[in-house]
């Protein structure tokens, strides 16, 4: 066992913040959301050296879900809202949010991986959502996350079904964004990062809130609130223009 259950590397501008239990498949209990969520207050003050964040887990997996064992133990937070609110913390960090997926990535995995802006599978990645499996219900967003970026019909059926769909699979669905052989899946992921952090960060992060706000509005407030709410330009861009024009 270790008392350190999220660990953090920044390497070329990208926080790298793996989950750390591979004995237990990584699942989440609620110490791994409290030190989770210290990383993040961390990171939303430090915009200006970590331009991109990526979700990992340690070993073979991402994660196996909400460890059960944890409930069973009474290891539940007072707040009913606190994994939620930890993994909409995530979401709306300034910095885009790469879900890097080995592995087991099932149903609270899933809702942590659905916080991100983007989910990079593995061809090992394996993708479920078991709450009516188990009788459960969801209460760290999937019902809202998962409608959302692979459509209704296609997540109910995931809901419902409660089945594992591949790697592949994923990609089809528009659950996974980009699909890589497992041993070029680092040296993929970072570069994948590498496009976002070689641009401006003050851009990139503008980028992110206008379309997150965006999408919640009707095309002609969007286009209002687009003009109104620019981050504008950023404070280099005649550097980058004139290096550009050098070329």
């Amino acid at each position: 066992m270790t008392d350190k259950l999220v660990l953090r590397e920044d390497r070329d501008q990208v926080c790298y913040l793996t989950l750390n239990r591979p004995e237990r498949l990584n699942a989440l209990n609620l110490a791994l959301f409290e030190q989770l969520e210290a990383h993040i207050e961390t990171l939303g003050t430090q915009q200006s050296h970590v331009s991109c964040i990526v979700v990992t887990g340690a070993g073979k997996c991402f994660s196996a879900g909400h460890d059960l064992q944890d409930i069973a133990n009474g290891g539940e937070p007072k707040d009913p809202y606190y994994q939620t609110n930890v993994i909409s913390a995530l979401a709306n960090l300034p910095q885009p949010v790469v879900m890097a997926v080995r592995g087991h990535c099932y149903t609270g995995a899933l809702e942590l991986a659905l916080g991100g802006d983007f989910i990079l599978a593995s061809e090992t990645a394996r993708f479920a959502d078991t709450h009516t499996k188990f009788g459960l219900a969801p209460a760290w967003g999937m019902s809202v996350r998962l409608p959302r970026k692979i459509g209704r019909a296609n997540a109910m059926e995931m809901m419902f079904a409660a089945r594992t769909y591949s790697a592949e699979e994923a990609l089809g669905l528009g659950l996974a964004d980009r699909l890589f052989l497992d041993t070029e899946f680092d040296a993929e992921v970072a570069k994948f990062c590498g496009l976002m952090t070689r641009n401006a960060p003050h851009s990139v992060f503008g980028y992110k809130r206008l379309v997150r706000e965006n999408l919640e509005l009707p095309l002609d407030e969007g286009l209002v609130n687009e003009l109104r709410n620019s981050p504008g330009l950023s404070p280099d861009y005649e550097d980058r223009i004139a290096s550009f024009l050098k070329r």
